[in-house]
Order: C-alpha cells, then sequence, then structure tokens
C-alpha cells in the first residue's frame, strides 16, 4: 500500500472517528437535557393553569387530575382536550382546558381558558398566535387587557346575542384595524363555554357536591 492510500485511510478513519464520537456526545447532551426539558414543559404549563385558574382556592394536582374529552364541533380541534380539574378538599372548584380558534386572520389562535364549576370564566389566556403585531396581538395579555374582560362572563353574561364583538351587534369591544382577531377569540371562548356545559358531568365526577352549593340541593 502506497503512502498516498495510508494517508487517505487514515484521514478517513479520523473522519469516522470525529463523526461517531459527535454523534455520542449529542446524543449523550441531549439524553442529559430530556429531564430538564419536560420539567421546563411542565413548570411552563402549571403557569399558565395556575393565571386561569381561581388563585389560592385548589389544593389538589391540577396536573395529575385530568381527564381527556373530545368534541369536534366546538373544540374545532382533532384529538380532544386534555381537561385540569381544581378542587378543593376533594370539591370541584374549575376546570382549565385548551381550545383552538381556527379563523384567526393568520390561522389557529390557541387558548388556555378556565371555567369555574358554576360556568362562569376564571380566566382566558393565548398560549400561542400569529396575529400581526401591532394590530391581532392586543389579543396577548402583555400587550393589553382585553383578554381580561372575560373573566367572570358566562353563556348567561352576556346572553347568546351579546357573544360577538361590538361590530357585529355584540358586547366586545373589536380592535382599531382589527376585527377578524378578537371575532374568532370571542366565538372560541363561547365555545369554550358550551363545551364546559355540554361535559359537564364528564369533568366533574357526578357523586361530588359543587363547590359554593350545598350538597343537600344536588340533585
Amino acid at each position: 500500500m502506497s503512502a498516498e492510500s495510508r494517508a487517505m485511510l487514515l484521514a478517513g478513519a479520523l473522519l469516522a472517528a470525529t463523526a461517531f464520537l459527535g454523534t455520542a456526545l449529542l446524543g449523550l447532551a441531549n439524553w442529559h437535557s430530556k429531564p430538564f426539558i419536560a420539567e421546563n414543559k411542565r413548570q411552563a404549563l402549571l403557569h399558565s393553569l395556575e393565571i386561569v385558574m381561581p388563585a389560592g382556592r385548589f389544593d389538589n394536582d391540577i396536573l395529575a387530575d385530568t381527564t381527556l374529552i373530545g368534541d369536534p364541533e366546538l373544540l374545532r380541534m382533532e384529538g380532544g382536550t386534555r381537561v385540569y380539574r381544581a378542587r378543593k378538599e376533594g370539591v370541584p372548584v374549575a376546570a382549565a382546558f385548551r381550545i383552538v380558534a381556527p379563523d384567526g386572520y393568520a390561522g389557529d389562535i390557541e387558548l388556555m381558558m378556565g371555567v369555574s364549576a358554576q360556568g362562569a370564566i376564571t380566566g382566558v389566556r393565548v398560549i400561542n398566535h400569529h396575529e400581526t403585531p401591532g394590530l391581532g396581538d392586543e389579543i396577548e395579555a402583555q400587550r393589553s387587557d382585553w383578554i381580561l374582560g372575560f373573566a367572570g362572563k358566562s353563556l348567561a353574561n352576556p346572553r347568546e346575542s351579546g357573544w360577538r364583538v361590538k361590530r357585529d351587534g355584540g358586547e366586545f369591544d373589536q380592535f382599531t384595524g382589527a376585527t377578524i382577531t378578537p371575532r374568532a377569540v370571542v366565538g372560541a371562548v363561547q365555545r369554550g363555554l358550551k363545551f364546559f356545559q355540554r361535559h359537564r358531568e364528564q369533568v366533574f365526577r357526578a357523586d361530588l357536591p359543587v363547590a359554593g352549593t350545598a350538597p343537600e340541593q344536588e340533585q
């Protein structure tokens, strides 16, 4: 074998060894970081849930107390939504779940909403969207207090006709130069309330009294 051939073989072997070592190190780093990534995701989810849940009014592990419910008609999403239940000493207090407004100006708007056991909204927050900066992004709590206006609302407050933006004859403000985005969010939140009402018995066990309601009043 010539010196040139030996040099080429050596170079090839070194390149292969370097690639193998790099792949091994990358895999090791990925394996080592997985628990940290998972914990960061867990904390982010917990934070978003605590924002839309009634603060200080539940004592259970809401990340463990969950159920999966599907309703393509109201959710407008495949696979159903994970519902997180809040309880105080075993009594249902509220539930939180993800909903999607598929008719945003720039695509899907993902929301996390909380609803009390009595059917009133405890909070709504945007968790992902692609709306136009400076216009549609007013749905973010960091940009505007518009999203905070859903707290306390229910299917009875306002009535059906009020669940629209003002331009459409409803009670909710639209944004200057942007009506599609708030219209989509209002519609999604109303569907979220209807979803909760329709599936309430699945969300909370029927044999548990509702927080704020005396057990003897339960039917």
